[in-house]
Formats: structure tokens, C-alpha cells, sequence
């Protein structure tokens, strides 16, 4: 897994990057205006979740690597469009184009006699900006804690992080994250490995579905005949809506990576 310094100084010119621009430019978009190059928070948000920004032209991509606050996703959200369909007794909601690959899915896994079912409920697919803090705090918050207790960080640090504004927690504890002091659940890896920073997950944009049967090779390989890849490296249930063929892949500027026997087609920005 990259580090955060080689998060933020991958060659412009890599395959990721080259593909970005033409994606976005048959958008009418700029990358420079959706994800800045000096902000480093952004940039590592575009290496580790990117993949969504050179989906089809089926769906909406976000129009920035990072919301800043509900009235953007909520914004965003509306102008994207919302489907809803109850899944496993959970109601489920994505981008049109998204829900009717999954539901098409679905329907071709129980033909095999299989399922593929939402992990966590709702919250499996589209989330708000509140849930992104929610989820950010459950990592945030015990990891603090966690430092203090073992003396990595005094008690002036962490009540001084508590009391940053969210956009200034993220880069401050991506900093203490190149001594050592890791804010993942398990506290050994980036807290972006183990949760989206607030206002970037791909749930937000509403293009991830986080499956209970991700371990199953048949139920992986539907996802994919359906749009729907592993673009996250260290997240085994979560899919991502690409709504591309798989061979169209390493075009988009994605590279395939093997990962505990699954595949990810990740940015590619080496």
C-alpha cells in the first residue's frame, strides 16, 4: 500500500491520471477544480478511491474529491438522482444506472442459486455527509484514546485534535501517520484503509454496495459482469459501480491487484 507521501506525488503522466483527464474532459470537468494539486487531502482521496471518476457515462461522478458539507451531498445527490429497492428487508438506495446493474445481478445470482445481499443494511450503499463523520469518529475517536493511553500523545494533542474542524482532523492525523501512530480500527494501517475520510466515500456519490458475499469467487465475478468491481484495496465487501466491461479496465487507467485470493482494479498512478 502507498504511503501518504507517495499518495500525493504520483507522476501526472501515469495511466491513472492520463485517463482521469479524458474522462472528466468529455464531462465538461476539470481535475484541478474537483480534486486541487495542493491539496494533499484531496489528491490521497483520488489515489485511494478514485476509480468512481472514470465510470461510465451512465452515472454521475462527484463533482469534487471531498464534500465539504450536507447542503454539497445533498446537492449532489439530487442532481445525480436516486433509486431505491428493498434488498434482504434493507432498503437500499444508488444512482439509477448502479441500482439496475445490482438488481440485474441479483437476479442472475439466485439463478445460480446464490445471493448477494447488503452488509450493514442500509448503510450498505448510499450514505450522507452525517454518516461519513459518524463513521470517521469510530475510528477517530478510539484511536485517540488508544495514544494517549500507550503515551504516543499527550493529553494537550488529543484535546487539541478533538477540537480541530473535521476538514483539519484529516490532515493532521495523516501527518502523525507517518511516525507511526495509525488510526485504523486495529491501529496499524491509514485510517483512509480502514474509513473514508468525511465527505469523499464513494457511498456518498452513491456508486458502492457493500456485500456480505464478497468471499464468494461466482458472486465476485457477477458483480463484475454487472459493472460492479473491488476498487478499494484493504475493503473486501465493497464494490464499486463502474458500469464497464472488465477488459475496458486497464484503459481507464486501473491496474488489476491481487489481494487475499480477490481482485481489485485500482488507480493506477505508479
Amino acid at each position: 500500500m502507498p504511503n501518504s507521501n507517495q499518495a500525493v506525488t504520483a507522476n501526472e503522466t501515469s495511466p491513472f491520471y492520463v485517463a482521469l483527464e479524458q474522462a472528466l474532459s468529455q464531462r465538461g470537468m476539470k481535475l484541478a477544480v474537483i480534486c486541487p494539486p495542493d491539496d494533499h487531502v484531496a489528491r490521497r482521496v483520488l489515489h485511494d478511491y478514485g476509480a468512481m471518476f472514470i465510470a461510465g457515462e451512465q452515472v454521475a461522478p462527484p463533482p469534487v474529491c471531498v464534500f465539504a458539507d450536507e447542503e454539497q451531498v445533498s446537492r449532489f445527490q439530487k442532481a445525480a438522482g436516486c433509486a431505491a429497492a428493498t434488498i434482504d428487508d434493507s432498503v437500499i438506495e444508488l444512482q439509477p444506472a448502479a441500482m439496475d446493474a445490482l438488481l440485474s445481478a441479483c437476479e442472475a445470482a439466485l439463478s445460480e442459486g446464490l445471493n448477494i445481499t447488503p452488509r450493514d443494511g442500509a448503510e450498505a450503499a448510499r450514505r450522507n455527509y452525517a454518516d461519513t463523520v459518524r463513521l470517521w469518529n469510530s475510528r477517530f475517536l478510539p484511536a485517540l484514546n488508544h495514544w494517549l493511553e500507550v503515551g504516543r500523545l499527550t493529553q494537550t494533542q488529543t484535546e487539541a485534535l478533538r477540537s480541530l474542524p473535521i476538514n483539519e482532523q484529516v490532515p493532521a492525523v495523516l501527518e502523525l501517520e507517518k511516525e507511526g501512530i495509525f488510526f485504523s480500527k486495529d491501529f496499524s494501517k491509514s485510517v483512509l484503509y480502514s474509513i473514508a475520510a468525511p465527505g469523499t466515500s464513494q457511498h456518498v456519490a452513491m456508486l458502492a454496495f457493500d456485500a456480505n458475499e464478497f468471499q464468494d469467487r461466482r458472486v465476485r465475478e457477477i458483480l463484475a459482469q454487472h459493472g460492479w468491481f473491488q476498487t478499494v484495496l484493504s475493503d473486501l465487501p465493497h464494490f464499486t459501480f463502474l458500469g464497464l466491461e472488465e477488459a475496458e479496465l486497464p484503459d481507464s487507467g486501473l491496474k488489476r491487484t491481487e489481494v487475499q485470493g480477490q481482485t481489485f482494479w485500482i488507480p493506477d498512478v505508479g
